[in-house]
Parts: structure tokens; C-alpha cells; sequence
């Protein structure tokens, strides 16, 4: 969730139920300063399921608080007060901060110091506006419900610490959250869905499904897939080589490590630097290798040894490293000032003492290797490794690339948020002419897609650039902006895909699209991103001969329909509550015998032999357990279906199939049951 002030334009496109949740945080403040008059506000936004308000307050509030909050709360509301809008001059606004009136319920001895620091942030050209309900004023550029009273149902969630602007040097202040609807009966439906996501939560199940887990030693939002994990990602993978094939995609393997370098020509350095894991350095002479095992014993002596020698005393060795400088900047500063010989002297003098590493580090500069947090960079390496014509285009370059992201440790969240991805990507080049087919069928392939996961509700967020910050956080071309975005927006409603507009939130290198889909509980989740890019293929200098003979720059579109095989899996584990079809089942078929009798088991095992030849994940249960112990465990593990055989089922040569959440479906011809299997999964049925 992002801590920027939202744009004038982004408030304007706030809909009825982000005004009436944007009101309530307001009536929140109000209800915090009845309880505790000393608290002081900073930012209080709708948010995706709610909103929030951030306190500065001693007291350290919790949910056994919310309790009066709420009734306060009430109150304010019944009043029915109206939300008045009050424009102020910037001078103005500073006064009544220095007075300590804003976000508070009269003047105060200590100043509103977040709000005056919001102040000094808003742009000079912006109108500054205050709103009041009752005795509360607050610094707020709207917009709100008309009064107090419209804004319906509502209840306070939890409480977290968040600090001020979500920099880490800033105050840490408390985070206060709730929740508003219309009515009670969509609040009510609202927690009714959070219990069930409760018992879908893909962290719950993926522990006891047994499909992944977390090591401390591995490191934080670094999953492992069991082997009833690993099985969804191979046939999530096998889905997509097999659609992507059909479109004509071409796979490609490329490095999870790259240079420096490359992450520069791609603008990723600096732009991306803090979400890449910090680089590797590397010396590549095998010689300064194979001194370092002997270099610490001989380190602090020789050290010591060698600067009282160049600098004619200890004294000034030591007074130097009290300084802050290190052995390696001395070294450098002094081979500097002397003539090549006398550096080609102190070389050797180091080699002698086994201080290579001075040489390494100080005068040596490193080779810095980066883990890719992307694999574009590769990939339009490997465009424009081959010269390239008109009739190459559109070339579609698709792999399941390993990338690794530096999440801050807080932002973590079991598979939905972490720092490895297998990521479904693939860059397509094309012509300008070619653009709006090749869009039309990315957007085509995430539909087919949702209909067979059975996803009905889902929206295409168009994510726009801030002119304001080209050179900053977007790339500094204003015409490629207007035109890809111009382009982007004609095909999203040519196509008549539901789609949104927001601002401020695109690629650094060009507009993107983020799917978000909603789970059968009604649960958004943001599933993949689609992305336009006219910058990168310039910093590669990638080129193709067009039909005129001359050189042009094709457009890329980064595409990733099934997202990374952790958000994707985390997804259908909530979506399906563990319960995947049988296609995607960890296990497909499970056989449960009734009884051990000899030739009862090697019935089964034929069974099961028939199906494993037939690439079926089957296993059996010949444990001596009664069967409805043996029903209950694969029920427990959400096995598809079960072939329940007793002696009648194998002197008919027959199995009795049972299915999970369904039950008994009763006895059938052994040959009948497992081609019925076998279709279903050939036909990836739901």
C-alpha cells in the first residue's frame, strides 16, 4: 500500500463507497481526540477494504479499545454533522497548524506538526482546503459524504505500527483500521467472507495440505515446494508451455545472475535498486583466490607492518584509521602520489606481505553481480543478439524465469509477497501495426484463463504516468508516454474489457496493466501484470530492418498471465479452499481397499499400475485401517477421488469411486472409471 498523498485527480475518481470510508476515518479522529485530546494525526485515507487513520498518541491503543472508540463514533454519527469544505489560504493553513487546530477539536499548546509538515508538501499551484464535522477540522482536500450520518455501517478492525510517510527514519505512529458499508448487511457479508478466507488462508493450507514451507535458514519469503506443491507449479508450467505454444511463443533459458551493467543499459539501476538484493562483488584473477585462505593469519601484523613503513610511523597509521579512512583508501591516495615505479614497488611490497586484498580492494575494482529481480534485460539481450527483420515479427520470447526481489521483511506475506518467483514471462516485439493484435491476444489468453479456473469477476487496472515526475520515477520522454498510453487506452476500448484508469502507478518504462481478479468468496487479489515498453528497447538499441530497408526500434509488451507460480498457487489455494479439480490435484486418485486379503491387494496394485501408466498421480492405502479411517484421511487431504475396492468391486472388475465433496458415486466398471479419469484430466474439466 502506497504512503503517497493522492494526486487531485485521483480524489476526483473516488467512488461513493472510498467518500463514505474516507469520512469515517475522519469521524475517527474525531472519536480518538473525545477519548484522548493529545493525540496528533497524520494521514487518514480510504484504503482497499476500509480505512485507516495514523496516530501519534503515548497512549498505546488496542483492539480493548475500540470498544469506546465505536461508541464515540456513534455519536458523531448520529449528530449528523455536515462535512464543510473550507478553502484557506497556505499562510492561513500554517497559522492554524502552529495553533495546533488541525486534525483536532479546538486550539492546542503543541502544534499540528504532522499536518504542518503536509503543508509545506502540498504543490504551490494546489488549493488548500480544510474540512470540519461538529468541532473536528482537518487539513483535506476531500472528497467526503454530505454529512456524518451517510456514512452507514462500520467497525474498527486492528491495530499496527506504520511509520510516518512509510520511511523508516521517520516517527513510528499507531495505525488505527476499520471498515464502512452502506448497510449492515454488507458489513455483515464482509466478515462473513473474512471467516471463510480465514479458513482458506493458502498459509493454513499449504502447511497442512503439505504443499510448501518456510525455513529460518533458507531465509524469510523464500518458499520450498513439497513434492504436493511442486506438482500445481509443473502443471501450471505445463498449461502455459502448451497455450503459449499454440500462439506461437518460443522458449528460451537465460542466468538468474547478471553484471551490473546490464541492470544500468535497462534503467532498473537506479530506479529498481531497492527492491534487487545488494550485488555480489567478484575479482575474477585466480591468484588473488588462492592467497586469501593464508591472508588472515598474516593480516593484522603484515598490515600494521607495511603502512608504518609508508607513512614513517604507527602514530600516523592509527590517527588515519581513527579517522574513518580505511587501509584500502590509504593505499590508493599514496600509490597515487608516486611516480609508476615506485607504485610498481609498493605492488610488489604487498605481494610479499600477503596483502593482496588491498591490492583487490583498493586498487582493483570489483566486478558486481546483481540476482535478477527481472528477466527482461535477458531477454532483449537475446533480441538483439541476432540481426532482426520485419518478417521476424512479432517475436514471442517465453520462460519461466527464477527472480528474486528484496521485500522488506514486514511486507512479507507467505506465497502472495515474498522474495523468490518463478515467474510465467514473456516479451513479445512487434511493429507499431502489430501492437494492437498482439495486445487484443495477451488479453485473449488471460480470459481463456479465467475461465477455466473459473475466476467470473475480474478488472484490468490501467496504470498511467505522473508528468510531474519524468526523471524521476518514470523515464524522461514525454511524447513516448502520450503515445503508448494514448495507444494502451484505444485497444482496452476497442476490446470492451473492463478496465480502470490510475494514475501515478505505471512502469518506470512505459504504461502497465494490473489484473485483479476476485476469488469464489469475493476475495480481490492482484493476479499478473501486462506491460508497455518503449524505453528498453532504446537503451538496448534493438533494431529490425522494416520492408523500406531502414533500421526501426520494435515495442516490447512484458506479459505474465499466470503471474509467479507462488501468487498464482497462493491464489488457487483460497480460490478452491485446497480442493483443486483433478487436473491439478497433488493427488489425483487414491485407492483404499476394504480389507487386506492377498488377491485383493494385488487387485489394487493393477489398479494403480493402470493408472500410473497413464501419468494418473495415484497412490494406494493398504494400511490394515478400517475403510472409513481410510476415507477420512483422504478426505482430511483433500484427495480428488477415491477408488474404494472390496471383494465384490474386484469379482466384477470394478471400482467403487468416490469423489471429495461429493461423496459416493457409487460402483463402476474398472475400464469405464479410469477412462473417465483420464478424460477429465486431458480435458483440464473444473
Amino acid at each position: 500500500m502506497s504512503d503517497e498523498r493522492k494526486t487531485l485527480e485521483q480524489r476526483a475518481q473516488m467512488t461513493d463507497l472510498e467518500r463514505l470510508r474516507h469520512s469515517a476515518s475522519h469521524v475517527l479522529a474525531t472519536a480518538i481526540l473525545k477519548v484522548w485530546p493529545e493525540a496528533q494525526f497524520a494521514a487518514g485515507p480510504p484504503v482497499e477494504n476500509g480505512f485507516y487513520y495514523d496516530v501519534d498518541l503515548p497512549h498505546r491503543i488496542s483492539p480493548d479499545d475500540f470498544e469506546k472508540i465505536e461508541a464515540e463514533m456513534k455519536k458523531e454519527i448520529k449528530a449528523n454533522h455536515p462535512f464543510e469544505r473550507m478553502e484557506v489560504s497556505r499562510d492561513e493553513a500554517l497559522e492554524l497548524g502552529k495553533q495546533g487546530r488541525l486534525a483536532a477539536l479546538g486550539e492546542r499548546a503543541e502544534p499540528s506538526k504532522f499536518k504542518l509538515d503536509i503543508i509545506e508538501n502540498i504543490p504551490a499551484d494546489e488549493k488548500i482546503s480544510l474540512y470540519r464535522n461538529g468541532e473536528f477540522i482537518d487539513l483535506c482536500a476531500g472528497p467526503h459524504v454530505m454529512r456524518t450520518g451517510n456514512i452507514g455501517a462500520f467497525k474498527l478492525t486492528n491495530v499496527a505500527s506504520a511509520y510516518y510517510k512509510g520511511n523508516e527514519n521517520n516517527p513510528q505512529l499507531q495505525r488505527v483500521y476499520g471498515t464502512a458499508f452502506k448497510t449492515k448487511k454488507e458489513l455483515d457479508e464482509y466478515f462473513a467472507m473474512l471467516e471463510e478466507a480465514k479458513k482458506r488462508d493458502h498459509r493454513k493450507l499449504g502447511r497442512e495440505l503439505e504443499l510448501f514451507v518456510f525455513d529460518d535458514d533458507v531465509g524469510p519469503g523464500l518458499p520450498m515446494f513439497l513434492p504436493r506443491g511442486a506438482v500445481i507449479a509443473e502443471e501450471l508450467e505445463k498449461l502455459a508451455k502448451e497455450t503459449e505454444f499454440a500462439a506461437g511463443y518460443q522458449r528460451v533459458l537465460t542466468p538468474h545472475i547478471a553484471r551490473e551493467s546490464l541492470y544500468l543499459k535497462s534503467g532498473h539501476l537506479p530506479y529498481y535498486a531497492e527492491s534487487m538484493f545488494p550485488p555480489m562483488e567478484i575479482f575474477e584473477h585466480e591468484e588473488y583466490r588462492a592467497e586469501l585462505p593464508d591472508l588472515k593469519k598474516r593480516l593484522e601484523s603484515s598490515e600494521e607492518a607495511l603502512f608504518t613503513e609508508l607513512f614513517g610511523g604507527k602514530e600516523r597509521y592509527r590517527a588515519a584509521l581513527d579517522h574513518g579512512e580505511t587501509p584500502q583508501q590509504m593505499l590508493e591516495e599514496y600509490v597515487r602520489s608516486r611516480s609508476p615505479d615506485e607504485a610498481e614497488q609498493i605492488v610488489t611490497q604487498i605481494k610479499e606481505l600477503g596483502l593482496t586484498h588491498l591490492i583487490r580492494q583498493g586498487l582493483q575494482r570489483p566486478d558486481r553481480y546483481y540476482l535478477r529481480a527481472m528477466n527482461c534485460p535477458h531477454h532483449h539481450k537475446l533480441f538483439g543478439s541476432i540481426p532482426r527483420s520485419y518478417r521476424d515479427l512479432p517475436l514471442r520470447l517465453a520462460e519461466y524465469g527464477t527472480c528474486y526481489r528484496y521485500e522488506k521483511s514486514g511486507e512479507l506475506f507467505g506465497l502472495m509477497r515474498g522474495r523468490l518467483l518463478h515467474m510465467n514471462d514473456a516479451h513479445l516485439y512487434m511493429t507499431p501495426e502489430q501492437f494492437e493484435g498482439e495486445f487484443n491476444a495477451v488479453n485473449e489468453m488471460y480470459l481463456n484463463y479465467f475461465k477455466l479456473f473459473g475466476i467470473e469477476k475480474y478488472l484490468m487496472r490501467f496504470s498511467t504516468h505522473d508528468p510531474s515526475k519524468l526523471g524521476q520515477k518514470f523515464v524522461d520522454e514525454p511524447e513516448l508516454w502520450k503515445q503508448t498510453e494514448e495507444m494502451t487506452r484505444r485497444v482496452l476500448e476497442d476490446s470492451g474489457i473492463d478496465y480502470v484508469e490510475v494514475p501515478n502507478e505505471a512502469a518506470f518504462y512505459g504504461p502497465k496493466i494490473d489484473v485483479q481478479v476476485w476469488s469464489v468468496i469475493g476475495r480481490e487479489f492482484t493476479l499478473a501484470t501486462n506491460q508497455v515498453d518503449f524505453a528498453q528497447p532504446r537503451s538496448f538499441d534493438l533494431r529490425y530492418k522494416d520492408r523500406d530497408n531502414t533500421e526501426k526500434v520494435p515495442i516490447c509488451i512484458h506479459r505474465a498471465p499466470l503471474g509467479t507460480h507462488e501468487r498464482f498457487i497462493g491464489f488457487l489455494i483460497e480460490h478452491y479452499a485446497g480442493n483443486f479439480p483433478l487436473w491439478l490435484a497433488p493427488e489425483q486418485v487414491r485407492i483404499l481397499t476394504i480389507g487386506d486379503d492377498a488377491k485383493l491387494l494385488d487387485y489394487a496394485r493393477s489398479v494403480l499400475s493402470e493408472l500410473r501408466a497413464h501419468q494418473v498421480r495415484a497412490e494406494i492405502d493398504e494400511s490394515s485401517d478400517k475403510i472409513n479411517g481410510k476415507i477420512q484421511r483422504a478426505e482430511q487431504m483433500k484427495v480428488h477421488t477415491m477408488f474404494v475396492i472390496g471383494k465384490r468391486d474386484m469379482e466384477a472388475n470394478a471400482v467403487s469411486v468416490r469423489v471429495h465433496g461429493k461423496g459416493n458415486l457409487g460402483a463402476k466398471p474398472r475400464s469405464e472409471a479410469i477412462a473417465e479419469i483420464l478424460q477429465s484430466i486431458k480435458e483440464r474439466r473444473a
